[in-house]
């Protein structure tokens, strides 16, 4: 992901109203009453950062106008116009700094506004440089396509990528690059979601489905320890972060972990719950999952590997479950403290760490796989030794 800047919440001073949004911080959340004034902040904020960091590194950058206009975080009334003019202001300010700075919206919530955003820049000759959106797995098809169908937690992200890369490519701009500036399978606080090995196959199923469709994706957020909902009383309330308060690896984090190993090109494969790459170095990669609902329990998925090349005698295999890279047994066999010692606090982190890879030796040219419910297990081949799943 690329350094990505919010311009987002009103200083208090600028702020038309006393408006506040509901977070923990209360932040104010109305238009500007002087837009003279914000387009100077916009001037002076982006002129400091080049001084502080050089325009070849904040070049860099994305700078992003607001957050979510389309909910509470804003309160232009009506919504839409009053955030394009904020969004005009912005995007000209910084521009009239440095022409290379990289600036874009319309950052909403449920994928709202992105066809109206792109007409509107082009109509009013708006700098716009990306198209950013958000989408959560347990939004609804109502409040993202206006529809009633019911759409799975493990289809709704990607279902929501496909609906802002169609009004990009139908738009007057089709070559705007689309990113989703935030994305999770939950925006609520469910442990049986976020806490849980649930998002070791979630993870993997949306980036198989999601690939080649946009240009970036950020995971919200890197840690349950942030501003928006007050300081944390528990360890695993279900929080969006890949680390838990005490810098606890959840299954979350250990699944980007083990997703952090695929290679850099994706090689065709049909077969479901599957992900095939390869690296540069030629290593192939493959990732292989056996998804479940929350709180649901599948059978064991068993896949059988037959290696194509002669002479292959062994491949590496890592994988987590609900016994390999889940901190949570450990953390419910010590009581589920509220708030853990710091010797507990060691104790978590050593028990939530991705076991290593163990070196599994072919049978005659083939290896059988079993994946545990909820489970994800990737497989390293060395170069020139293709693996192609021959069954589930």
């Amino acid at each position: 992901m690329r350094p990505f800047v919010e311009l987002s919440f009103m200083p208090g001073a600028l702020a038309s109203t006393q408006e506040r949004q509901s977070f923990w911080y209360k932040p104010f959340s109305s238009p500007p009453k002087d837009y003279e004034r914000w387009d100077a902040l916009m001037s002076a904020f982006a002129r400091h950062l080049i001084e502080r960091y050089g325009i070849e590194e904040v070049s860099r950058w994305y700078f992003e106008v607001w957050n979510e206009p389309n909910l509470d975080f804003w309160t232009g009334n009506p919504s839409q116009a009053p955030y394009f003019t904020l969004y005009d202001h912005s995007a000209r300010a910084l521009k009239a700094v440095d022409a290379r700075l990289r600036v874009g919206g319309p950052a909403t919530a449920q994928v709202a506004w992105v066809g109206d955003f792109i007409r509107h820049c082009t109509e009013a000759h708006v700098p716009v440089d990306f198209v950013s959106t958000h989408v959560y797995g347990d939004d609804t098809a109502q409040d993202v396509f206006g529809t009633t169908e019911t759409i799975p937690r493990n289809r709704m992200v990607c279902r929501g990528v496909e609906k802002a890369h169609g009004e990009i490519a139908a738009s007057p701009q089709p070559a705007l690059p689309l990113i989703f500036s935030e994305f999770n399978a939950s925006w609520g606080n469910h442990p049986e979601v976020t806490d849980a090995p649930y998002m070791g196959p979630y993870m993997a199923e949306t980036i198989r489905a999601c690939d080649g469709l946009l240009q970036d994706m950020s995971y919200w957020t890197f840690s349950d320890v942030f501003e928006e909902q007050g300081v944390v009383r528990q360890p695993f309330y279900g929080g969006f972060g890949l680390l838990a308060a005490g810098g606890i690896p959840k299954p979350a984090f250990n699944a980007f972990a083990l997703l952090h190993q695929l290679g850099e090109e994706r090689l065709p494969l049909d077969a479901p719950g599957t992900l095939l790459t390869r690296r540069k170095d030629g290593t192939l990669v493959l990732a292989v999952w056996n998804y479940a609902e929350p709180k649901a329990t599948v059978s064991p998925r068993r896949v059988t590997l037959r290696f194509m090349q002669a002479g292959v005698g062994s491949v590496r295999v890592q994988k987590m479950d609900g016994t390999h890279g889940n901190v949570l047994p450990a953390y419910e066999a010590m009581g589920s403290p509220r708030y853990p010692t710091q010797a507990q606090l060691a104790a978590l982190r050593e028990a939530a760490a991705l076991p290593p890879a163990v070196r599994a030796p072919l049978v005659a040219g083939t290896l059988d796989l079993e994946i545990a419910s909820d489970g994800l297990t990737v497989v390293t081949a060395v170069p020139g030794k293709a693996a192609v799943p021959a069954g589930k």
